[in-house]
């Protein structure tokens, strides 16, 4: 891999850490939306944002909603707007396939800790990027995951692959992660590498910790594999483009 950098440890407790990086072209082939679409680009680590008891609690809903499904791989997801689980091979939309049983598995509170979460991770992002929150729509795909050791059996299980966020998915802008679970302790591997053309940049998961970053080819981007243990996490998107906009689930 050549050289390999920590940007953040799993013992750091870090109140804010951003590195700016030159932005990517990619933004030109999309419509721009003045205060919003990146001028500034880079990527930023913060464990301030979100407390611990929060992520834990967050990673209880990611459980109870997984614990009805999950991969026959090692990579599971769910997405609370869409519904999409993981189940065997495929997916199943969990609202239509559980209907009304599903208010015994997910409260009121749930969603209402998920929104407040979101949020305060979406005025970090406009803070540090000098952009309007309000300029800022939440996207899909936003969703939980949770990775083990088990080996692939479906191209979805493929999680480790190289790749630019808005070369894949086209809306994302601004990308964050807020990590449900620890490194070195809940699971091994499974670090966040950012793949830049001099050395490879690693953020090492702890629970509340929220790593976000300009969605282009500035931050070609992988995960390792995990090795042991369980990693849980929950990917949150934004967009420029109010068209491409979802609300709370």
């Amino acid at each position: 891999d050549g050289v390999t950098e920590v940007l953040a440890h799993h013992s750091d407790n870090l109140r804010d850490k951003f590195i700016e990086v030159p932005c990517s072209e990619d933004y030109d082939s999309h419509r721009r939306f003045a205060g919003c679409t990146p001028r500034k680009c880079g990527r930023g680590v913060t464990d301030a944002v979100i407390t611990r008891e929060e992520a834990e609690r967050i990673r209880r809903i990611a459980e109870r909603g997984l614990s009805l499904g999950g991969s026959d791989g090692g990579a599971s997801i769910l997405d609370l707007h869409s519904g999409a689980l993981s189940l065997g091979k495929h997916f199943v939309n969990l609202y239509r396939y559980f209907g009304d049983k599903i208010q015994d598995i997910f409260t009121e509170e749930d969603f209402a800790l998920y929104r407040d979460v979101r949020q305060r991770i979406q005025q970090r992002i406009a803070q540090v990027f000098g952009i309007s929150s309000a300029a800022m729509y939440l996207t899909k795909p936003t969703f939980f995951s949770r990775m083990n050791s088990t080996g692939a059996k479906t191209t979805h299980d493929e999680y480790w692959h190289p790749h630019v966020d808005k070369v894949t998915y086209g809306s994302f802008d601004y990308t964050s992660l807020l990590y449900l679970s620890d490194y070195s302790k809940d699971f091994g591997g499974g670090r966040f590498v950012f793949m830049d053309a001099d050395s490879n940049k690693t953020v090492e998961p702890r629970a509340g910790r929220v790593s976000f970053f300009t969605s282009g080819s500035e931050n070609l981007h992988r995960v390792e594999r995990v090795q042991w243990g369980t990693r849980f996490a929950i990917t949150i998107s934004f967009t420029c483009d109010p068209q491409h906009g979802i609300g709370d689930p």
